[in-house]
């Protein structure tokens, strides 16, 4: 098994392609005018209820300046946030229709979910991708989580294949042209199953623009706000999606719900909560090793020491809430999985929140999750040699010390195999 050591990890040597893109887009301003997103998104797609009376194009001018804040985006990387926010202006518009038109999804049943609760690059992506494999199961494949709602009349093609899945493939295909390692991190292919927090933002209303920019700004008037009406914004939104093609009974998962919990349970009073617990180093090492490969196109420099000391205080703030809140999750409806015990037996751990959820783990979905497994081995296409002291400048062991309080409660040490992608 091949093991990758990104040498350019900070100071990135790009190809000719890369660079040509690059330098193309650096002679073309890319505007993020909040009146202008919205015009153009209205024009799109004929709409124009947008539904601002809950603060929206508040959050849409809080979003944009603060993307504007941040000087170290190349064109490139600002014009991929503003293509992220044209959709999903545009998906919130076809939602607001959707809803106009089929005002019944309002009434649409959500049984009790089965929700990934944990650290980013802690074992939550195999694990909702593995417990989506039961087809009586509802999750977001990634294709779905970027354009949720079909254009309407848009249906699947002469082939039987949704045009929102061919035109993700392509995006896909792109995506491994210009940064090929990405796949041994977090391989977005549109089958994948992603965050419903990509959907949370049809209301911006997430922490994902955290991972793509240097956005404090956006951090404090995301934690500022009322998340019980944010949640039941994406109860909404999974009404909906479960009105367009069930099952019903979703598989969610995020990290960002480890700051919610209030949220999450009241929105979802009936689900069953896996938390996934891993070394909070080998987190933040895989975690900015990921970012800082990514802002090798969309910001002008890498800054190794900011780009670590955002995630280490970022991982603080999830990790310091997820403690004071465990308590109002109740504990029948919780099963704790640490990562090392999941990476040496899956299945076991499957079977261990299937009897928590008091669901029948039958033969059939037994035999998908064992094919699911043996299909994709860990690190099967090589594994990211990480260096959090040599690329960052930080120690793990004193990193380490800082989260004792955590790692204490809920019986996590050191990764045993740091060098292994989450």
């Amino acid at each position: 098994m091949e093991t990758i050591r990104i040498d350019d990890l900070v100071a990135p040597v790009l190809t000719d392609d890369q660079r040509a893109i690059r330098d193309l887009l650096e002679q073309r301003p890319v505007s993020l005018d909040p009146d202008e997103l919205v015009a153009r998104a209205r024009r799109t797609t004929g709409l124009d209820d947008l539904q601002p009376s809950d603060g929206f194009l508040d959050r849409l001018a809080a979003h944009t300046g603060a993307i504007e804040a941040d000087t170290g985006l190349t064109n490139l990387g600002r014009l991929t946030l503003r293509l992220r926010i044209q959709r999903l202006l545009e998906n919130r518009l076809r939602l607001y229709d959707l809803l106009r038109r089929h005002p019944e999804i309002r009434d649409v049943d959500l049984p009790a979910p089965i929700v990934v609760v944990g650290l980013p690059r802690s074992g939550t992506t195999h694990l909702v991708n593995l417990l989506a494999e039961d087809p009586r199961r509802r999750a977001l494949p990634y294709w779905e989580s970027q354009e949720p709602i079909p254009a309407p009349g848009e249906g699947p093609g002469p082939d039987g294949v949704d045009p929102r899945y061919r035109r993700w493939e392509e995006a896909h295909r792109t995506e491994q042209t210009m940064a090929p390692l990405t796949r041994l991190m977090h391989d977005r292919f549109p089958a994948a199953i992603e965050e419903e927090v990509e959907v949370m933002d049809l209301d911006l209303s997430s922490y994902v623009l955290e991972w793509h920019a240097r956005v404090p700004g956006w951090r404090d008037t995301y934690l500022a706000m009322d998340h019980d009406a944010r949640y039941a914004h994406l109860r909404l939104v999974l009404q909906a999606l479960t009105h367009l093609r069930g099952p019903r009974s979703w598989v969610l998962k995020s990290p960002q719900h480890l700051e919610q919990l209030g949220p999450l349970t009241r929105t979802f009073p009936d689900a069953t909560i896996a938390f996934t617990h891993r070394d909070p180093v080998a987190v933040i090492t895989s975690a900015v090793t990921m970012l800082a490969y990514g802002d090798r196109l969309r910001r002008h420099a890498i800054e190794p020491e900011e780009l670590a000391a955002y995630w280490v205080d970022r991982v603080h703030r999830l990790l310091r809430a997820y403690l004071r809140d465990r308590h109002l999750v109740a504990p029948e409806r919780t099963v704790d999985i640490r990562f090392a015990d999941f990476m040496a037996d899956d299945l076991g751990t499957v079977a261990q929140v299937y009897e928590r959820a008091g669901v029948e783990l039958t033969a059939d979905v037994r035999e998908r999750f064992r094919a699911y497994v043996e299909a994709h081995p860990r690190g099967r296409d090589g594994r990211i040699a990480y260096d959090l002291r040599g690329q960052f400048g930080l120690d793990p062991d004193a990193l380490r010390a800082e989260f004792t309080s955590y790692t204490d409660a809920v019986g996590v040490g050191p990764d045993p195999s740091p060098q292994e992608s989450a």
